[in-house]
């Protein structure tokens, strides 16, 4: 850009699932739309890059992303001990796929519907006016917009300027290691999840093609700890003498139940309003799904021409959120509070009672939601049962 002051109907900040999916929902509604990407398109993400049942029914028809494989069945284990192998009997089945790939795959989709990307713009600050929002750039430009849609990751500035507040905070560490094809086809259309040392912690490896991508997630503000947990895992699963293409480690973070979700023409989606899933640790599900509906609100904002008008347009998305999306995180919450207190236990329902398996895998399949499986007669029980043995 050089110097490009006039207003837009909807700037969206973040061309990740949920940005970019507000983009292309914003501009199918006749707006005139602005994707901005701090990073240069297609860029790396670090992401297990697992497409539950609930996210694939959120991509747009016919997205031109390859699958790298399939899972029909999960490995769980505790610390590397009680490992059993549980397979997949819904129709819908968890796919793997590069994020840098599906991230670029759902920019150019929103391209294609209108939306103007630019990438290699970071956005430096934003300020509330009357009847639009201006953002500065990186290069000192200043852009207009009757609505924005905040989805620049969990790091977000646009959650800052709208006061997004999280109560958990974890550190993800991953590697993505080239493999040799007997390793190939150990872990072909098999995921790993394994209970790990640190409180809430976890590892995984998830099979695409010739790579495999492993990792570790406990709580923020146990580097070393988590570190050594990663070192001890690939060590454990044969990764460790491998050279990774890529070694890296983010934060996720989820949202406080009482955190804003949008604040006078800006609304927040994805790891930006911190929506997650707080066990289990995925977001692309709640990043498509918000920013889909974020699209959909940011349409309205742009179109309101008073307060009443802009407030019933963000009242739609906080609605959707709040009726949606948080109910799963109190669900997952719950589930999070017994893992951390009794991974053992906690490890035994899982793999010794069909009832509970065949819960989590319609989940994976998307056939069920997480309060649905936390409100089965059978989880309840269990439930007050570790309750009672707290």
């Amino acid at each position: 850009m050089a110097s490009d002051r006039r207003t837009w109907d909807v700037v969206v900040v973040g061309a990740g699932p949920a940005g970019a999916s507000a983009a292309r929902v914003a501009a199918e509604a006749g707006c005139r739309v602005l994707l901005l990407e701090r990073a240069t398109i297609p860029r790396y993400k670090t992401c297990g890059g697992g497409l539950i049942g609930c996210a694939q029914a959120f991509l747009p028809d016919g997205l031109a992303v390859e699958v790298r494989d399939e899972i029909e069945a999960v490995t769980f284990g505790l610390g590397g001990r009680r490992t059993r192998t549980l397979d997949s009997r819904v129709g819908v089945r968890c796919r793997m796929v590069f994020r840098d790939e599906l991230d670029a795959a759902l920019t150019r989709v929103a391209a294609e519907a209108g939306a103007t990307v630019r990438d290699g713009t970071a956005v430096t600050r934003i300020e509330d006016g009357e009847g639009v929002v201006t953002l500065r750039t990186a290069a000192g430009d200043l852009l207009g917009a009757r609505a924005v849609v905040g989805a620049d990751g969990s790091a977000s500035r646009v959650g800052r300027h709208v006061g997004v507040r999280c109560e958990q905070v974890d550190l993800a560490l991953e590697v993505e290691v080239p493999v040799s094809t007997s390793t190939s086809s150990q872990w072909r259309g098999r995921m790993l999840m394994e209970w790990g040392p640190l409180p809430g912690s976890f590892g995984w490896v998830f099979p695409k093609g010739d790579i495999c991508t492993a990792g570790v997630v406990a709580a923020k503000g146990q580097g070393d700890a988590t570190k050594t947990y990663l070192r001890e895992f690939l060590q454990r699963h044969r990764f460790d003498h491998l050279r990774p293409l890529h070694d890296t480690g983010h934060l996720t973070r989820c949202r406080h139940p009482d955190s804003p979700l949008a604040r006078h023409r800006t609304l927040v989606a994805g790891d930006a309003a911190g929506l997650g899933d707080p066990w289990s640790r995925e977001g692309i599900s709640f990043a498509l799904r918000s920013g889909t509906w974020a699209g959909e609100a940011a349409a309205r904002v742009a179109r309101a021409e008073d307060a009443p008008g802009l407030a019933h347009a963000r009242e739609g998305y906080v609605t959707a959120v709040r009726s949606t999306l948080e109910p799963e995180m109190r669900a997952s919450r719950r589930i999070m509070d017994v893992f951390t207190r009794r991974p053992g236990l906690f490890h035994t329902a899982l793999t010794g009672v069909p009832s509970v398996w065949r819960g989590v895998d319609s989940y994976l399949g998307g056939r069920t939601t997480i309060p649905e499986l936390v409100g089965t007669p059978a989880a309840r029980v269990a439930l007050k049962a570790i309750d009672f043995l707290r």
